[in-house]
């Protein structure tokens, strides 16, 4: 062991030798000159200090050394970032402490498009040039580059999960999906929205009506029953089974946010067995769902539809000769299930909380809100808002539009280099590069005063969201562009519609109201809101819903 040292220290040593001046070997002379003499002697403490000294003050070297070549540009110069990152640690404890502090000296950072820094000793750049983030997104490429998830990810989810998928196999069941979304589907599906919203809703003003609570909690509660009653509702029937399989997924959420460390006790480890419980459970839904489809039933969930489909795949397989589809499996199909639910979960629970919070500051806007609610849903408010309504609901989908806008939920989306990829003229990222393409820079970016929160942007007479196309990356670009893109709006428009003809509600702020919250999702800092029973149904009503109709 200690000639093995001996042969590390040596060799660290020549290599230093053709980086540092003179005057720095001449200091350490003595001590070199002492381990050349130490041949096979136990060394005492100080020698131990010492060549623990020069090891470490080595590799920060090297370390320094290492990103500044990372960093180069063919002109020279090093793309912006920290002049020299935390040894070992880099940005690690700020991003842990404070991340809104860390991504936004990034922003900073990347004036021109792209910034560096370094977590835990691995090189990342920040990318926030909208065309460029929109060009990683679309890359997905095992030889190139391919997008990442939590250290822990594969964990929790599991390492055959789609999340992590590529190439014909991804591409196919991305296909298969396609028959999920469809105008009937998304009927049915909103139908169920409404119902579990109006339950909710109801149960929140029966225990919270005029009490100050942080509505985080409740929304997330929210969204979690309707992701479960629209992807299996009928056959998540037992109560017992449907008590664990919530403890089981909130165990995979809890996970997400944990330190990445799987082993018996950890709460990675607990994720890790919630999520084996949580797909033996949705392969009992797929059962049922193709014993029900099979006896002639109509699809009244996601898994009903998907079934139908996938029964139909396996019957064109098997009239071609071929193999039935590999996602076509229960298991498959469990496991894809399993994606969709976090998929529907913690992005759509942080679009709910700002939904909540930025209606409260912004009450003119809620007030149109409300005017087209009551011209297009009437006075019979209990009435369930079906896809007929949902499309006549216009302003209310830009208000859901700009808030997606204005606080994408999912930040960034992280790929990680296999090769050398050309950024830029002037850059290329090094092979092994973290690289985050930034969803909220590209939104905030080229609109029309894209700091402001204005729904108007998205109607008839700007259409911003056909001139800044590029720059709306809120579900993504390329091979994993999120196909539940119109349910996730749906999703919010159904609730904010039923919010806003049912509650009153004000919101507290604080000095840290305007900062954001990373769960990993992007959340207010905080969202204490108080609810009131709407009982005046002319109270905060705009009188024109839209001031641009009928203008040039």
């Amino acid at each position: 062991v200690l000639t093995h040292t001996q042969n590390v220290v040596y060799s660290t040593m020549d290599q230093l030798k053709q980086l540092l001046p003179d005057s720095f070997w001449q200091e350490t002379l003595a001590a070199e000159k002492a381990l050349r003499r130490m041949e096979f002697g136990l060394p005492g403490f100080g020698s131990l200090m010492m060549y623990g000294g020069v090891m470490l003050g080595a590799y920060v070297m090297m370390e320094q050394l290492r990103f500044k070549m990372k960093r180069r540009t063919k002109s020279g110069k090093g793309i912006p970032g920290p002049s020299l990152p935390i040894p070992f640690l880099g940005g690690l404890i700020e991003m842990v402490k404070d991340p809104y502090a860390f991504w936004e000296r990034q922003r900073l950072y990347a004036s021109k498009g792209v910034s560096y820094n370094s977590l835990f000793g691995q090189f990342i750049v920040f990318v926030t040039d909208p065309i460029k983030c929109r060009e990683l997104m679309t890359v997905n490429d095992p030889e190139k580059m391919l997008m990442v998830l939590h250290p822990s990810a594969k964990n929790i989810l599991g390492k055959k999960n789609m999340a992590f998928d590529h190439g014909p196999g991804h591409k196919a069941i991305r296909k298969s999906f396609l028959s999920l979304f469809t105008r009937k589907a998304l009927s049915v599906y909103v139908q169920l929205q409404d119902g579990i919203i109006r339950r909710h809703v109801t149960e929140w003003l029966g225990k919270h009506e005029g009490e100050e609570i942080e509505i985080r909690t409740l929304l997330r509660d929210l969204n979690l029953m309707t992701s479960q009653e629209v992807f299996v509702g009928p056959y998540l029937d037992d109560p017992e089974t449907k008590e664990k399989f919530t403890a089981a997924y909130l165990a995979m959420t809890e996970a997400f946010l944990a330190f990445p460390l799987c082993f018996p006790g950890t709460t990675v480890w607990k994720g890790r067995q919630g999520r084996l419980y949580v797909v033996k459970v949705l392969e009992q839904c797929v059962k049922r769902a193709k014993v029900y489809i099979q006896k002639g039933g109509e699809p009244r969930c996601l898994v009903d539809f998907w079934v139908a489909k996938c029964l139909d795949e396996i019957k064109e397989a098997e009239a071609a000769g071929e193999p039935a589809p590999a996602h076509s499996t229960d298991h498959k199909m469990a496991d894809a299930m399993l994606l969709f639910l976090f998929a529907s979960q913690d992005a759509s629970t942080a679009s709910l909380t700002w939904t909540m919070a930025l209606m409260a500051d912004h009450p003119e806007i809620l007030a149109r809100v409300r005017a087209e609610q009551y011209a297009v849903r009437g006075k019979n408010l209990d009435t369930v808002i079906d896809g007929e309504k949902m499309n006549e609901l216009k302003f209310t989908r830009q208000v859901v539009k700009e808030i997606l806008r204005f606080r994408a939920p999912a930040p960034m989306v992280p790929q990680m280099t296999y090769t050398k990829y050309q950024l830029t003229e002037d850059y290329a990222l090094p092979p092994g590069t973290l690289v985050f393409p930034s969803v909220n820079a590209a939104c905030l970016q080229d609109f029309e005063e894209p700091l402001k929160f204005d729904p108007d942007r998205f109607g008839e007479h700007r259409k911003e969201d056909l001139v800044h196309a590029k720059n709306y990356l809120v579900f993504g670009a390329g091979p994993h562009y999120c196909v539940g893109k119109e349910y996730a709006i749906n999703q919010l428009v159904t609730f904010l519609s039923l919010m806003s003809t049912t509650c009153d509600w004000s919101r507290r702020r604080t000095e840290d109201s305007d900062k954001w919250k990373y769960l990993p999702t992007i959340y207010p800092h905080d969202t204490f809101i108080t609810l009131h029973k709407r009982k005046d149904h002319d109270k905060d009503v705009a009188k024109v819903i839209d001031p641009y109709a009928g203008k040039p």
